[in-house]
């Protein structure tokens, strides 16, 4: 016998509306009102910067800087959208960049030339990765306090091997990839990774079933495992990814620098924390958008060229850069609650 099931109804008696529409459309619309929020706010930087500096801010090598310090933090962002989103957090991204690029120009490695350089920055990005993952997936520590531990010795290795002095990079093709006669339709090599970097991500967290795990576990880690996803190996590549996605931008930021300095990667836990908010990506996990992280990158980047070139006090960029993030998360929630 078939049991007749009445639709809901609200207070007034009456029935209630019901949303037809497939959730990933649902998804869609609000990743859509975000992302054209922040491309707004990108909009509006732009056009303060070509209000009160048009000649310096929208020069094609000013814009091509700007770029091109969007793509190291860019970089580690991406990674750190993918650490966020399954619940975790790493605080120890800065850290990683700094000691991946003062390894990576000793004088025993920079023997080896490029390919050595770039090898020695990824795979102790991949490492320090490694060591966070097994810490927290398989050590069940809190990632707080695990990436916080590996912050510390990071720093405190990069400082032992540099004894506080900077290595001086002397290996022509790695300097080159800053120079401009390396640009390609006028756009440096570093920003062409970045955005390499930026469409991979996107594949792999839309695309594959490594992106839904990922969201998977974010969401609901118990119901993950339930689904049959090893949460905790879930767990260790994702902390793999950001360890490689450190090493890339570190081996960046040498050839941008043309050194490696202990002090490199200084406050870049925070810096790509921030962007992946502002961008979208929920701390508590579960949600997120590559996009939406790079857009924060860009806004982030943009406020510091336009104070930088109108010669206004760090101060105040860190209390317009606040502002903007707590402005992100009061959009962020009225997105979430109109969907």
């Amino acid at each position: 016998m078939t049991q007749h099931v009445s639709p809901p109804r609200d207070g007034t008696g009456k029935a209630a509306p019901v949303d037809t529409r497939p959730a990933w459309k649902n998804l869609t619309a609000g990743a859509d009102v975000r992302t054209l929020s922040l491309l707004g706010v990108l909009a509006a930087l732009v056009l303060i910067g070509g209000i009160t500096q048009p000649e310096a801010f929208l020069d094609t090598r000013n814009l091509q800087l700007v770029l091109t310090q969007a793509s190291v933090i860019g970089v580690v962002t991406v990674g750190m959208t993918f650490v966020i989103m399954s619940g975790g957090i790493d605080l120890s991204v800065g850290a990683i960049v700094a000691l991946s690029s003062v390894w990576a120009t000793t004088v025993a490695t920079q023997e080896y030339g490029f390919a050595g350089i770039l090898f020695t920055a990824i795979i102790v990005g991949v490492g320090c990765g490694l060591v966070n993952g097994v810490l927290v997936a398989y050590g069940t520590m809190v990632p707080f306090i695990a990436t916080l531990a590996m912050l510390a010795s990071a720093r405190g290795l990069a400082l032992q091997i540099t004894d506080g002095r900077t290595q001086v990079v002397t290996v022509p093709s790695v300097l080159d990839l800053a120079e401009r006669d390396w640009y390609v339709l006028g756009i440096p090599p570093l920003v062409l990774v970045f955005a390499a970097v930026t469409v991979i991500g996107w594949l792999v967290l839309n695309r594959t079933t490594f992106g839904r795990r990922t969201v998977a576990v974010g969401g609901n880690p118990e119901a993950a495992r339930l689904a049959g996803i090893d949460v905790r190996r879930q767990r260790l590549y994702l902390y793999l990814l950001s360890g490689l996605c450190c090493g890339i931008a570190a081996f960046l930021l040498i050839s941008l620098a043309g050194s490696g300095q202990n002090t490199n990667g200084n406050l870049y836990e925070l810096d790509a924390i921030a962007a992946a908010i502002i961008g979208g990506t929920l701390l508590s996990g579960g949600r997120g958008t590559i996009v939406g992280s790079v857009l924060g990158v860009l806004i982030f980047t943009t406020i510091t060229n336009i104070f930088a070139l109108n010669n206004l006090e760090t101060a105040v960029q860190q209390i317009a850069k606040g502002a903007i993030i707590v402005a992100a998360v009061l959009v962020q929630r009225r997105t979430a609650s109109t969907h």
